[in-house]
C-alpha cells in the first residue's frame, strides 16, 4: 500500500495497527494460479492469518483448519464445511464428533496417526456416515505417519465401510527457495505413490503437497525472479507419473504481501552513545522468520509526516538525528528500533539511518500479512492488542478488530 493510504488509515485508526490490502490479496492469488498449472488447487492455511479468510472465500479452494478455535472461526464466518480440510497433529474426540454428526460433511480430515485414523473411523461407524481422509507421511518429525504405517493402514481398510482413504499429504517445512529440494520432495512422494500401487492396489485420488513457498522478507533470498522459480516448480508437477488431483497447502505465500504493520514512535534517548527509538508495538506483533533479535533488517520505511498531519509535531523532532552517508559512525545518526516489552529481545530494527525521526513518527513494516497476528507473543506484558483493517478494493479501509484489552484475560478468576 502507498503512504497516502497508510496515513490515511493511521489518522483514522490509530496505531498499533495491521492493514491487510484485498487488492493485493486477490494480486497474490492471481499470480500463484496464473503460474501453476490449470488444474491445481489451492488449500489455504488458515493459522497464517485468520482476518482474510472471508477475502479468500472466492479466491482458494479450500481451507485447513488445525484446531477447534479455527473450526468456530471458519464456523462464524459462514466457511461451508466442504470447503475445509481438517488437519492438526491433535484432534480431540469432541471436534471430531462435532464435525462428523453434523449434515455437512467437510472436504477431508488428515490423518497424523493410528490412534487418529481409529478415532475417525470409530466416530464415523457410531454415525453411519464415510468419512474421507488424507494420510499424512512424516518428514522425519512429530508430524504425520511413517511410510509403513501409512502401508499397512491402506492395505488393511480397503473394507473399511466408513472410512476412504482419497490420498496423500506432505509438507516438511516453510521457506524453501530450492527447485532441487522440491524436485527430490516431490520425486519421493511420486515413487511412494507408485509403491502404494503396486504393493496395496491403492491407487491415491489426492496428493495434497505444501511447498512451503518462500517469501523474501530481508532482501537476501536466493530467488532472482519468482515468476520463473514458480514455472520451474509448474513443469515438476507436470512432469510427475502422479495423475490425480494436486492441492498445493499455501499459508505465507499468499498472505504474507497483503499485510502491513503500523506503529508509532512514543520515546527517543541515546544511551553509551547508542540511538534508541521506542515504539508502541513490539515483536509481540511483528514476526517474521528467521527476524530473531533484529539479526536482518525487514522491509520498513518511515512514513513521512504530512503538513496537517496530528499525528507527528515536527517540534519533537531529536536534536542530531539526521541520517548519514557510508562514512557516518552510529553517533551521527543510526537508530535502533525497539518495542514496548520489558526484555532486551524486543528489537525491531537495528541501526537504521533515519531522517527526522520525531516522537509520533510512524514506521510501517510490510509483509506483515501471514503469522504476525497470530503467532507473537500477544498476552506479555498484558498489553493492548492491535487493531485490524481490511482495505477493500475499492480502497475503503474498515475497522475488523479493536484495539482488545489482554488485561482480563490475564487476571485470576475473571473466566472461571
Amino acid at each position: 500500500m502507498d503512504n497516502s493510504k497508510l496515513k490515511e488509515c493511521v489518522r483514522t485508526f490509530g496505531t498499533p495497527l495491521y492493514i491487510f490490502d484485498e487488492h493485493t490479496l486477490v494480486k497474490r492469488v492471481n499470480f500463484l494460479r496464473a503460474h501453476l498449472p490449470e488444474k491445481t488447487e489451492l488449500c489455504y492455511a488458515v493459522k497464517a492469518n485468520t482476518f482474510i479468510i472471508p477475502e479468500l472465500a472466492d479466491l482458494v479452494d479450500s481451507f485447513e483448519v488445525c484446531s477447534p478455535g479455527e473450526k468456530r472461526i471458519c464456523e462464524n464466518l459462514s466457511i461451508p464445511w466442504n470447503m475445509t480440510v481438517i488437519s492438526g497433529v491433535h484432534k480431540d474426540e469432541e471436534m471430531i464428533d462435532s464435525l462428523i454428526a453434523t449434515d455437512a460433511p467437510v472436504r477431508a480430515y488428515t490423518v497424523e496417526s493410528l490412534n487418529q485414523f481409529h478415532l475417525i473411523s470409530k466416530t464415523a461407524r457410531r454415525y453411519d456416515t464415510i468419512i474421507p481422509v488424507l494420510l499424512r507421511l512424516t518428514s522425519g518429525n512429530q508430524f504425520g505417519l511413517d511410510a509403513e504405517d501409512i502401508k499397512h493402514l491402506v492395505c488393511d481398510e480397503k473394507d473399511n465401510n466408513h472410512v476412504i482413504i482419497k490420498g496423500i499429504q506432505f509438507f516438511s517445512g516453510t521457506q524453501k527457495d530450492s527447485i532441487k529440494r522440491l524436485d527430490r520432495e516431490l520425486s519421493k512422494l511420486d515413487a511412494f505413490l507408485e509403491e502404494l500401487k503396486r504393493d496395496c492396489g491403492f491407487a491415491a485420488q489426492i496428493l495434497e503437497f505444501g511447498p512451503g513457498f518462500p517469501v523474501d522478507y530481508f532482501g537476501v533470498g536466493k530467488i532472482e525472479d519468482e515468476a520463473v522459480f514458480l514455472d520451474e516448480f509448474a513443469e515438476l508437477l507436470v512432469q510427475l507419473k502422479f495423475t490425480g488431483q494436486i492441492v498445493l497447502e499455501l499459508g505465507r505465500s499468499i498472505a504474507a504481501s497483503c499485510g502491513t504493520y503500523l506503529t508509532s514512535v512514543v520515546d527517543t534517548k541515546k544511551n553509551a552513545g547508542l540511538r534508541y527509538a521506542i515504539v508502541d508495538g513490539g515483536v509481540h506483533h511483528l514476526v517474521y522468520f528467521g527476524h530473531a533479535m533484529a539479526m536482518k533488517q525487514p522491509p520498513v520505511r518511515l512514513l513521512e509526516p504530512d503538513v496537517s498531519s496530528t499525528f507527528t509535531e515536527v517540534s519533537n523532532i531529536c536534536p542530531d538525528a539526521q541520517s548519514v552517508d557510508g562514512t557516518g559512525t552510529l553517533a551521527d545518526g543510526l537508530w535502533n528500533i525497539c518495542g514496548s516489552l520489558c526484555t532486551a529481545y524486543d528489537i525491531l530494527v537495528k541501526k537504521i539511518s533515519i531522517k527526522n525521526l520525531c516522537i509520533g513518527s510512524v514506521f510501517a513494516f510490510d509483509n506483515a500479512g501471514a503469522y504476525c497476528m497470530t503467532e507473537g507473543m500477544l498476552m506479555f506484558l498484558s498489553r493492548d492488542l492491535p487493531k485490524i483493517a481490511v482495505v477493500d478494493d475499492t480502497g475503503t479501509p474498515q475497522l475488523i478488530r479493536s484495539g482488545l484489552r489482554t488485561d482480563s484475560m490475564n487476571t485470576p478468576g475473571l473466566f472461571i
